[in-house]
């Protein structure tokens, strides 16, 4: 077969695409996606099994009324669902618990069709599909595949079940090298009204077809098409099948091909560069899904050679029809999104995909597992276009469109309930008139590469332009020290520039960024949270308009005689005195409350007041930010949880009258608090949890507030960014 290969340019897919993100303008009949809910589906574990047990939403289906969803929870052994009959507050419907580990779902007629793992060990690979009454939860069929599936696919007339038996490779044995037997292949089996005619059942030998490991097939996922048609993908293989459905009979197969990617960032140096050139990377597609019945569209995820960060529309013979190099990637880091530390192996990851037809309009959904974002693109039949990037929450892995309700559907597999985490969730979105909730910040590119951010974690306003602010980020990105200006004027506001914070014309080292404000002179100050033990010092440091340090106050003795770790987390300037907010108790301070430091830049003294903390529930209280405005000091206080463990998200404010610091090591006086919003039905506002940091907030010239939480460079969090305009403060 040929062997498709393509040389894509970052900047030549860009311009396919039409250019850098713009978000669609709200209009009459202006359609868009937005999310309405997130559903935790640790409500679903029974009470035998406790909390603490992991639990996982994988794949995800829907019955045909859209009232219910159904989705596979490896870990937890059993498939749950969720009664979406109102979709902005979906509730726990139940869990069924399986005899094996379920990898796929599909549902008909009050049934859903599971392909349950029952292997023993990788050269011994067994399993079944099965067909679970959704009501009793009893088993009504059971049919033998002879190894172990993945995916699981239903025809569009609900006849057939195409099931990938994949008889997954060890990764640890020859590092995963393939072949390793026995091989996988594909299952059909016939359907009707929610039962299994498992005596249909017909086995398709794909053995011999690629060019990879060719004796050793590994297929992953399924899709079907109007004429019955089964799209297979091998993904270690990196091949492509075209079955018929009725006969089992191959129609095509082909190479999924490779692309090169130019202005990539492959180093996990925490720093987003995008300067690197990767040649010859092998698409290993995972999810498949037919646009029509002669294309097909791959999220090319990539296994073990590969991955090229994108998708690819291709004919069903084979013939590309279109190539999204990093269109998809570069989207993704302008909203904030890019992971990392995932640089050097897949970046964004594109794994899971659904297709639908809302209306008249067949829309692409991409998910990126480690950026947490869904690229929504409109099928035009030709150059797919970008419409909207949609929040999920943390690893999206399956989705499933319900366009009869003006639903859509995401299942996030990652539950970090072991670190203390945020849960695995199902997030829902509806469809109809309206504006893009999401992204609330974007970037644009420099040149022929993105701008890439990410844990902003300090916020200040220009002092004479209304929406102009500046944010920098934290040490995640300690390669990289950055101040972003934003243009809040916009919608969504947008990060026109970064400033690289610079000591002798490189990039700064030792720092960890959590305040920022102007010097009143068109430069800035800039507080670092310090850590002694690893040589990063508590200072202010004093920088020009080109970010180039021209100053660096240290902390003094008697500070440093009490630090701790948690210090710095934000700065404001009242004339010639800098106040910085320090996040938690240090040594010397009673239990409840906080210093608010002082430095004079005239005098070079040092002072503080104290600040009463609200009272602790689960985990720490401490401070985010602090702004002066007026007569007063605005303070972000916050604790560190996260979801509905969340119950503190705040901005006080403290009289300026009394601010007046007394000397270090004495007796400190308390400022009293009021409270002027609480943030918590803001970080709700888009359907999503609560997430636990928010670290930016700023007052413009015009007196209007702003917000901003710190999404920790995407490492284990979902990524979202939320910037808030507060309005007249």
């Amino acid at each position: 077969m040929t062997r498709n290969f393509t040389r894509l340019a970052a900047g030549t897919a860009l311009a396919v695409l039409g250019g850098a993100y713009a978000m669609p303008a709200a209009a009459d009949g202006h359609m868009v996606f937005n999310r309405v809910a997130s559903f935790p589906v640790n409500l679903n574990i029974p009470a035998d099994k406790g909390q603490e047990s992991e639990s996982s939403a994988e794949i995800i289906a829907a019955t045909e009324d859209g009232m219910m969803l159904v989705y596979s929870d490896s870990p937890l052994g059993g498939i749950g669902k969720v009664d979406i009959s109102d979709p902005a507050n979906p509730a726990a419907a139940g869990f069924i618990a399986l005899d094996g580990e379920p990898t796929s779902v599909v549902v008909q007629a009050g049934h859903a069709f599971v392909g349950l793992n029952t292997s023993e060990s990788y050269t011994a690979p067994s399993g079944a599909l099965v067909s679970v009454d959704l009501e009793s939860g009893a088993i009504a069929q059971s049919c033998d595949l002879g190894g172990q599936p993945d995916s699981v696919a239903l025809s569009k007339d609900g006849s057939l079940v195409a099931v990938a038996i994949e008889n997954e490779r060890d990764e640890d044995l020859n590092d995963g090298v393939i072949p390793q037997m026995p091989a996988g292949s594909l299952v059909i089996v016939g359907a009707a009204n929610g039962a299994l005619d498992c005596g249909s059942m017909k086995t398709v030998d794909v053995t011999g077809l690629a060019a990879v490991a060719g004796t050793d097939p590994e297929p992953e996922f399924v899709d079907f098409n109007d004429a019955n048609e089964i799209a297979l993908t091998l993904q270690e293989n990196n091949h492509i099948v075209v079955i018929n459905g009725e006969t089992g009979d191959v129609v095509s197969h082909f190479s999924a091909g490779a692309v090169d990617l130019v202005n990539v960032d492959t180093a996990e140096e925490r720093a987003l560069t995008f300067d690197d050139t990767l040649t010859g990377v092998v698409r290993e597609p995972d999810a498949v899904k037919w646009l029509d019945n002669d294309r097909l569209v791959t999220a090319n995820e990539g296994d073990w050679k590969g991955g090229s960060r994108g998708f690819t529309i291709f004919s069903k013979t084979g013939e590309v029809l279109y190539e999204s190099g990093l269109a998809f990637e570069y989207e993704v880091a302008m909203a904030g999104h890019y992971p990392e530390k995932r640089s050097g192996n897949k970046g964004a990851e594109p794994e899971g995909m659904e297709v639908g037809t809302f209306g008249d309009t067949t829309y692409i959904f991409l998910l990126s597992e480690r950026g947490s974002v869904v690229g929504v693109y409109e099928d035009t039949g030709g150059t797919p276009v970008l419409k909207q990037l949609l929040p999920t929450a943390l690893a999206p892995e399956g989705a499933v469109a319900i366009p009869g309700r003006n639903l859509f559907a995401v299942a996030n597999e990652k539950d970090l309930i072991e670190d203390g985490g945020v849960r695995s969730h199902v997030t829902v979105y509806t469809y109809g008139e309206g504006e893009a909730a999401y992204p609330m910040l974007v970037s644009t590119m420099d040149g022929d590469r993105p701008i890439g951010w990410g844990a902003l974690s300090g916020l200040a306003a220009d002092p004479a332009e209304p929406g102009i602010l500046y944010a920098v980020n934290d040490s995640f990105y300690r390669s990289q020290p950055t101040i972003f200006t934003i243009d809040a004027n916009q919608q969504p506001a947008k990060i026109t520039s970064a400033t690289r914070v610079t000591r002798d014309g490189a990039n700064a080292q030792l720092m960890d960024m959590e305040g920022i404000t102007s010097d009143g002179d068109g430069g800035f100050w800039i507080a670092s949270e310090g850590r002694t033990g690893r040589l990063v010092p508590h200072a202010l440091y004093h920088v020009n308009a080109k970010g180039a340090i021209k100053q660096q106050v240290a902390f003094p003795a008697e500070l440093l005689a009490v630090e701790k770790r948690f210090g710095s987390e934000g700065v404001t300037r009242v004339g010639d005195t800098l106040w910085i907010a320090i996040q938690r108790e240090w040594k010397d301070d009673p239990a409840g409350q906080v210093k608010l430091v002082a430095y004079n830049t005239d005098t070079k003294e040092w002072g503080a007041v104290r600040y009463p903390l609200e009272p602790k529930g689960k985990g720490w209280v401490g401070l985010s930010e602090i702004t002066a405005h007026g007569d007063h000091v605005y303070i972000v206080e916050r604790d560190n949880q996260i979801g509905a463990a969340a119950k503190l998200k705040k901005l006080f404010r403290v009289p300026l009258s009394e601010m007046v610091p007394a000397p270090l090591g004495g007796d400190l006086p308390v400022v009293t608090k009021e409270e002027v919003r609480d943030f918590i039905p803001d970080l709700t506002s888009t359907g999503g949890y609560v997430v636990d940091k928010i670290e930016g907030f700023a007052i413009d010239a015009a007196g209007n507030g702003f917000a901003v939480t710190d999404n920790d460079g995407i490492d284990d969090s979902n990524g979202e960014t939320l910037f808030l305009k507060l309005g007249a403060m």
